[in-house]
């Protein structure tokens, strides 16, 4: 069985197969992997609480851990801080529910853009490093774009954050975003080059003794997250956020393996969870089999300028049915073409990312008539 879509200038239907994904999966064993979860929004641009939280029990089933609050929840581009607190106490609270795991994100997004004295970007890290912990979720502390505007040097850097892990009562994950996901973090670290930011970084791990469990790296550039994660301390974990290349990363080498915190796994949950049970398994071919389709999707949806991402993963959401509108906060679902959608489209079908192909038929068909493409 199947559906099928017929797409403006295509002579013939895109068909959309039964896809040979289970419904869930276990939390796998070899890899530890977090899903960045997007937030569902009604088309008056207010969150939608019951499609967002359902669609985490969707990732949960499927066996990933959630990552709240990232910036896949348009954390700086439409969720204000006052909604990401409330955003985290409400997923957070799922979790507990469920006994599933769940990171959060604790920035500095209460301070406007800056320049800021370093003792203010500390304070509003410690407030949130603080809601987080309370609620008992992993900490993460996500790039600041106070601290980017504020900082001079290194030095700064080291600084702001070893203040701040001092008061961290768990390892946290630190979160690497490079400029492509966001521009006001250019020169991040406070290095104008990969290798001299990730000396900071080195000496940050090292200084704090412990205080770091990982780091989720999103530069996309797999070379140079391989040099890091070679450089990692023991038990300092390196959770790939390159959404082109995480393939390759989490399958590993001859010299190790990143774990991952993706956007793209929102937007591939099925396919991945799949790969995932496969290489726990010890199945290579199976693996690549489910996760080599996803990649060309993953790349489009995260095509230039990738800060965009969002919104191809909210129109496969609402394609699978996990929102019941195609609508994003702050209306950001304009920042993407439909010409662009119906190419991630095409490539959802390929790599068996739409799990109810009736559904998907019949709201790639309304997205076609409402864009006057019929």
């Amino acid at each position: 069985m199947s559906a099928s879509v017929t797409l403006p200038g295509r002579a013939e239907p895109v068909r959309i197969p039964d896809p040979p994904w289970a419904r869930g999966y276990p939390p796998p064993v070899s890899r530890r992997v977090y899903a960045a979860a997007h937030v569902a929004a009604t088309p008056g641009g207010d969150i939608d609480w019951a499609a967002t939280l359902a669609f985490r029990d969707h990732l949960w089933d499927l066996g990933f851990g959630v990552a709240e609050a990232m910036d896949t929840a348009q954390r700086g581009m439409g969720l204000a801080w006052e909604q990401a607190r409330e955003l985290i106490q409400r997923s957070a609270a799922r979790a507990a529910d469920r006994g599933a795991a769940i990171a959060c994100g604790a920035g500095t997004d209460q301070l406007g853009a800056g320049p800021y004295p370093l003792g203010a970007i500390i304070d509003a890290y410690g407030e949130q490093l603080e809601l987080v912990q309370g609620a008992g979720a992993e900490p993460i502390l996500a790039a600041s774009r106070a601290l980017a505007a504020s900082a001079r040097s290194a030095a700064d850097y080291l600084e702001v954050y070893t203040r701040v892990l001092g008061q961290a009562a768990r390892p946290v994950m630190l979160h690497w975003l490079g400029e492509a996901f966001d521009p006001a973090l250019r020169g991040y670290w406070g290095g104008g080059d990969f290798g001299t930011a990730a000396d900071t970084v080195i000496e940050l791990i090292e200084r704090t003794d412990g205080r770091i469990g990982g780091i989720k790296l999103s530069v996309l550039d797999a070379g140079q997250e391989i040099a890091l994660r070679r450089r990692l301390p023991d038990g300092v974990r390196l959770f790939t956020g390159d959404d082109f290349n995480y393939a390759d990363l989490i399958k590993g080498d001859q010299t190790g393996h990143s774990d991952a915190l993706l956007g793209a796994f929102a937007a591939i949950a099925a396919p991945a969870a799949a790969a995932l049970h496969a290489l726990d398994a010890g199945d290579l071919a199976g693996y690549d089999r489910a996760i080599g389709p996803t990649v060309p999707l993953s790349r489009a949806v995260f095509a230039a300028p990738t800060f965009h991402y969002k919104v191809g993963i909210a129109f496969l959401a609402w394609l699978n049915g996990h929102q019941p509108h195609f609508a994003m906060l702050d209306r950001l679902e304009r920042h993407r073409s439909p010409a662009h959608l119906i190419g991630v489209f095409e490539l959802a079908v390929a790599a068996g990312a739409l799990t109810d192909p009736d559904r998907a038929a019949a709201r790639m068909t309304q997205f076609l008539a409402q864009a006057a493409l019929t």
